[in-house]
């Protein structure tokens, strides 16, 4: 048996690993923007310096995600055409005009604003900057908006009709507004606040074990935690209505992350643990509960869910893969919520910042939200396979006709530049973190002053920290 990949399989190996890569930046940036623009309103309330202090910090490792998050999002974008002009030929009059209106609306208006907010300190009025601030928060909420749009109607696709071999829009409104658009974009809205959340929380913790007792320190591991506390449980409650959703629109996903075989009548188990067997069809070593199942996604204790038999072999996505990814991110979920209420209890007891076993937890925590941002999109995205846009085109369908040699060898360049240059990036941001905010009394609460002659044109401008120094 021939088992040499395919140029289609190297075309979803390479979409992958650029995906993967892409989407954590931007989740980082989302937190972060509006994380920063809290701060600043603080600042200004209460003119306290350690708030300043904490928004040029986090300014600095901001406008590096924000960099590689738009390289990537480039390089990401251009394979649509590349690898899968197929999907591009079939959907492009849908998924092309709401890529369209994501840069027109939120990436300019990132783009006017970022350079005040990243070097305008000493250039407009305080109440100029916060409004600059805002904007590219809130710019990068309504991108979220867009690409969210986007991806739920390939997931749930409505308002269209397909005529001559392609996508012709019939209702904006049902296109945006899809059955699974509302669930997917409050569950990725908050992932990527307690991805920023997780970030800041660890490098406080991190800090803080180092001796340091200074109230910028203090303050952001505070506030992190209390958004963690506020937004875990939100979020347990997004995902079980998102798996509601799920089960309505898209059963064989729903029977593969259960690792559901059989419909089971007169009530569901849950299986906690096991290994699905595409070819045997069947979830070896299983460890269930009964009706368990039935209560989590139907919410009644005899409710039914369709099994996995049910639907054609060549229409199932593969439950060993989501079987996991699930289970991972639902498992680093509670965890999460574990630690929230940890600290919940350490403050009413005065000893979060003396609590040093509690602050190792929380660095170790610290890279959990990308784990369960990848694990996430994993469940999703395969999930929906075998097709590209749900029921309507196959993934097979989508991709151009290219050799392996070809879709080979850029994957390779891309491995090879991907972790050159966001290692590279990844690793300054590392740095960033460690070297902390400023010191009280050590560095004047503003921003790098730039000559007249000499003014910052880019955002990795902004983080003005050698690369080869803490």
């Amino acid at each position: 048996m021939n088992s040499a990949l395919s140029a289609f399989d190297l075309a979803r190996i390479q979409f992958a690993f650029t995906v993967s890569f892409h989407i954590v930046f931007p989740a980082l940036s989302i937190g972060l923007a509006s994380f920063i623009a809290v701060l600043e309103w603080r600042w200004l309330k209460t003119r306290k310096a350690y708030y300043k202090d904490l928004c040029l910090f986090w300014s600095k490792i901001f406008a590096v995600a924000f960099g590689m998050g738009v390289v990537s999002g480039v390089v990401m974008s251009y394979q649509f055409g590349t690898n899968w002009s197929g999907f591009s030929s079939f959907a492009g009059p849908v998924t092309g005009p709401l890529l369209m209106y994501e840069v027109m609306t939120a990436f300019f208006l990132e783009a006017g604003f970022l350079g005040i907010m990243l070097f305008g300190w000493q250039r407009v009025s305080p109440r100029a900057h916060f409004g600059a601030t805002l904007m590219v928060a809130i710019g990068t909420l309504i991108s979220t908006f867009w690409i969210l749009a986007s991806n739920s109607w390939m997931q749930t696709p409505q308002g269209f009709e397909v005529v001559n071999g392609r996508v012709v829009p019939l209702d904006w409104f049902k296109i945006v507004f899809n059955p699974s658009f509302p669930y997917r974009l409050a569950h990725m809205a908050l992932a990527a606040f307690i991805v920023a959340a997780l970030v800041v929380s660890a490098v406080g913790a991190w800090h803080l074990l180092r001796g340091r007792r200074d109230p910028a320190v203090k303050k952001m591991f505070s506030m992190a935690l209390w958004l963690l506390l506020i937004l875990t449980p939100i979020q347990a409650f997004v995902g079980d209505q998102h798996g509601l959703n799920t089960r309505k629109y898209q059963p064989a996903k729903i029977a593969a992350i259960e690792g559901l075989w059989e419909t089971e009548k007169g009530g569901t188990a849950l299986n906690l643990f096991g290994i699905p067997d595409m070819q045997a069809e069947t979830t070896r070593y299983a460890v269930s509960i009964p009706h368990l199942g039935s209560l989590i996604l139907t919410h009644s204790w005899d409710g039914e869910i369709r099994g996995l038999k049910e639907f054609p072999p060549q229409d199932r996505p593969n439950s060993t893969v989501v079987f996991w990814s699930f289970r991972i991110m639902a498992g680093l979920g509670v965890l999460m919520i574990v630690m929230s209420v940890a600290a919940w209890v350490l403050r009413r007891r005065g000893r979060l910042f003396e609590s040093k076993w509690f602050q190792r937890v929380a660095v170790a925590m610290g890279p959990t939200g990308f784990i369960t941002l990848l694990a996430g999109w994993v469940t999703t995205e395969a999930g929906r396979q075998p097709w590209v846009v749900y029921g309507v085109m196959r993934t097979s369908q989508a991709v151009s006709p290219l050799t392996t040699q070809q879709v080979g060898i850029s994957l390779m360049t891309f491995v090879v530049v991907y972790f050159l240059v966001f290692g590279t990036g990844v690793y300054y941001m590392l740095k960033l973190m460690r070297a902390g905010p400023a010191l009280p009394g050590h560095t004047p609460h503003e921003a790098p002053a730039h000559s007249p002659n000499q003014t910052a044109r880019r955002p990795l401008s902004a983080a003005d920290h050698m690369i080869d120094a803490a």
